[in-house]
């Protein structure tokens, strides 16, 4: 049970605890905006007229401000990957936390798109009580020019009503093209609607701009609910019919009023809330706009795998990634705003200065870059570069931080990749050919699943090569492989004698997680063993579970899922 909770409170302790807190923040600015627009003298007789639309329009407003203000914070792609960089400031706990800021980005989108149809429904009910309850006592509170006047007018008439109604419009296309379905098939017009943000925080400053609810702004020569000479014979009837009770703030009976009430619309407080991310946003997006932009890139190479996968060795001056970490990939040929993120494969050295990603062809942007990367060549053979080869211009912003750069701060480390999900760890593996002593990592667990055979011939050579090094150092133990083929029509195998070791590891069928979880468990007791997944979410969700479960003698898995934001 003890080694249970340590795995759970490793895994989801952290991410529970600030989920818990930017609730309660989240709670705390409703209720305290809720009722201060109920019980605030201010708003007295904006309240009489408005009712509970006010109330819960104002809240959720502030919910919104909050969610608005974080939801552009964890997209600071630099930010996070400098401070995921700086191991004498962020511990592991924290980098693996910092590692989930993709769910919370969705979590906060999430929470704006609820909280907008609960404000939008509320200043609905608000536009109706403007146009039923017209004050003639207060003119200057009204947003109706008259009893009666269609709400529909005061919607299409009212800056906050444009603005709102365009806002809803941006907002609708922003999360209806984030949907998975739309992601997976047509990736540019989920990466095109995103960037309507930029209009969306437009148009929200415009929106707090219109002033159409308005707070008294001299409550003590104005007490509310006190009678004035001019108040009508309508108001004063309800007046006396109410009492005390409608004046108790005032600590008597109704008093005549020392002058007439002013109103006046309040500060625009979204500015306060939006202006330093939005402006830490924005600065971090032109300095990666320069970064990329600077130092030229060159395409060295280009190989075509099986299975539709083309690796592509690239050389950038001053361009020093760490392994594990992915690069965002920009071709003007192909779309000149769209920038795609892929795992580096491999990276620069000492003896070699040139980098490379692995890319397969699904989707429109990947088919178009690779006929422009394989046009007029052989496919099957390696393209060196040479004065009449001319490849497109490629733009590369990064490197930025991921979850697999974690695999050599454990003595112990699974990595489960599934197809493609292979490439974060290429690198791992290609860092630890280099020089496997430097490293904290003392065993290596590497399970690979795929649908088709061929794919594992994508790193064939880089796995053997590292066998071959680790026996060579009296390590063999260091590295344990297990290639798993889901695919089970007809009899399959490597068959080429130069990568007999990864026949000798090849199984048919899917891998069984718990005896594979039970076997490290009870090889490496008392250890905390670093799980490192880039796959499927089918595998996903498995690992994830059996990594919080209590099946495990003394050891305790940390669970990491690479994920792009």
């Amino acid at each position: 049970m003890g080694v249970a909770l340590r795995s759970w409170s490793a895994n989801e302790g952290a991410k529970h605890f600030i989920m818990m807190v930017w609730v309660g923040v989240n709670i705390w600015l409703f209720w305290r905006t809720f009722m201060l627009y109920c019980s605030g003298v201010q708003y007295y007789y904006l309240h009489k007229m408005l009712g509970l639309g006010l109330c819960i329009s104002r809240a959720s407003a502030s919910v919104l401000n909050f969610n608005c203000s974080l939801v552009l914070l964890p997209m600071c792609r630099s930010l996070l990957t400098l401070l995921r960089g700086s191991q004498q400031v962020t511990g592991r706990r924290v980098r693996r936390l910092l590692d989930k800021s993709k769910m919370f980005h969705v979590t906060c989108g999430i929470t704006i798109c609820v909280f907008s149809v609960v404000h939008v429904s509320a200043h609905l009910m608000n536009m109706l009580s403007f146009s039923v309850t017209y004050s003639e006592d207060f003119p200057a509170l009204n947003v109706a020019h008259y009893r009666g006047q269609d709400p529909r007018i005061l919607i299409v008439s009212t800056v906050p009503g444009v603005t709102g109604v365009l806002l809803v419009l941006v907002l609708f296309l922003m999360f209806t093209a984030s949907s998975y379905s739309i992601r997976v098939s047509s990736y540019e017009i989920f990466w095109y609607t995103h960037n309507l943000f930029i209009v969306f925080y437009i148009i929200l400053m415009v929106h707090v701009l219109g002033g159409a609810l308005k707070y008294q702004s001299n409550v003590e020569a104005h007490p509310p609910g006190c009678m004035h000479t001019n108040i009508s014979s309508d108001t004063l009837t309800n007046h006396r019919a109410a009492g005390e009770k409608e004046v108790e703030n005032s600590g008597g009976p109704l008093t005549v009023c020392q002058e007439e009430a002013r109103f006046q619309p309040h500060f625009p407080q979204t500015w306060l809330w939006v202006s330093a991310p939005l402006c830490l946003y924005c600065a971090e997006r032109l300095y990666r706009y320069i970064r990329s932009s600077a130092a030229p890139v060159t395409i060295v190479s280009v190989v075509s795998h099986p299975c539709d996968v083309i690796e592509v060795r690239m050389l950038k001056s001053c361009f020093k990634p760490r392994p594990g970490q992915y690069i965002l990939l920009n071709c003007p040929s192909v779309s000149s705003f769209e920038n795609h993120p892929f795992t580096l494969t491999t990276c620069p050295t000492e003896k070699n200065e040139t980098f490379g990603i692995h890319l397969r062809v699904l989707g429109d942007w990947t088919s178009r870059f690779s006929q422009l990367l394989l046009q007029q060549t052989n496919s099957s053979e390696i393209l060196p570069m040479m004065p009449q080869r001319r490849y497109p211009i490629v733009h590369v912003d990064g490197p930025f931080g991921s979850p697999s750069e974690d695999v050599f701060n454990y003595e112990v480390s699974l990595c489960v990749a599934g197809g493609i999900g292979v490439t974060p760890f290429a690198c791992v593996l290609q860092a630890l050919f280099e020089n496997w002593h430097q490293y904290k990592l003392r065993r290596l667990y590497f399970v690979w699943v795929c649908r088709e055979l061929q794919s594992f011939y994508w790193f064939a050579d880089l796995l053997c090569s590292l066998h071959e090094r680790l026996w060579q150092d009296n390590r063999p133990d260091y590295l344990n492989v297990q290639l798993y083929l889901s695919n089970t029509q007809g009899l399959q195998n490597i068959s080429e004698e130069r990568y007999r070791f990864l026949s000798s590891r090849l199984q048919i069928g899917r891998p069984k997680w718990k005896l594979l979880f039970q076997e490290i468990g009870r090889a490496n007791r008392i250890t905390r063993v670093g799980v490192f997944c880039c796959g499927p979410k089918g595998i996903s969700k498995s690992l994830h579970s059996l990594c919080n479960s209590n099946i495990h003698s003394g050891t305790a898995f940390e669970y990491n899922k690479e994920s792009f934001s």
